[in-house]
């Protein structure tokens, strides 16, 4: 029995994509049991119904309070008996339930403690990372809270930061280690958790 994964997105799903092939290929033993996309046009969405994955839209806007749209996405990962929850690329707050206390995974695509918070997002981090001359960044892998960009680290992935990048070359460089570092971290949270190990 593998590892049984929800996955939260409000984008283009590249991370979800990723999840995707690497179980296909028998890479990761886990299971995607669900997607919720914050947003109907989501690219990620279409990944997730090409897959033949279950899909749950939730919009924000159509909640009263961040509380009842936590809820509401709580009640879907219940109902499908999700293991761990994976935000990739959520850019909604989910006030999820103690019960859930460590069993959410996040990750942003810079080494926090640096460059993380409200507003702190795909392009505005590269952005950044170029303006203040660092010279790496790469992406970490945290155990989530309530507060954005915050929780104990589980992984992180170096990658350098080049003469001449552009935030869109340096994106790419960082979602490269992304997509072996956040599967990674799912094995290493798995294993700590003591759910079904993950190969």
């Amino acid at each position: 029995m593998s590892v049984r994964l929800a996955v939260l997105l409000s984008g283009g799903g590249r991370t979800l994509q990723n999840f995707i092939d690497l179980i296909a290929k028998d890479e990761l033993d886990a299971s995607i049991e669900v997607v919720v996309s914050s947003s109907p046009k989501a690219l990620g969405v279409e990944r997730a119904r090409l897959a033949g994955l279950p899909v749950e839209v939730m919009e924000r806007r159509r909640f009263e309070s961040v509380e009842a749209f936590s809820d509401a996405i709580t009640a879907v990962l219940d109902r499908h008996e999700v293991q761990l929850v994976l935000l990739a690329g959520f850019l909604q707050k989910y006030l999820f339930p103690a019960r859930y206390q460590g069993r959410v995974l996040n990750v942003h695509p810079a080494l926090l403690p640096k460059y993380g918070g409200l507003g702190m997002y795909g392009p505005h981090v590269h952005e950044a990372v170029i303006a203040a001359g660092d010279s790496e960044s790469g992406c970490t892998v945290h155990i989530a809270d309530h507060e954005y960009d915050s929780g104990p680290i589980v992984l992180q992935k170096r990658v350098p930061v080049l003469r001449g990048d552009t935030p869109e070359t340096l994106a790419e460089r960082v979602f490269a280690a992304e997509c072996e570092c956040y599967p990674e971290a799912v094995r290493r949270r798995a294993s700590e958790l003591g759910l079904v190990p993950v190969s």
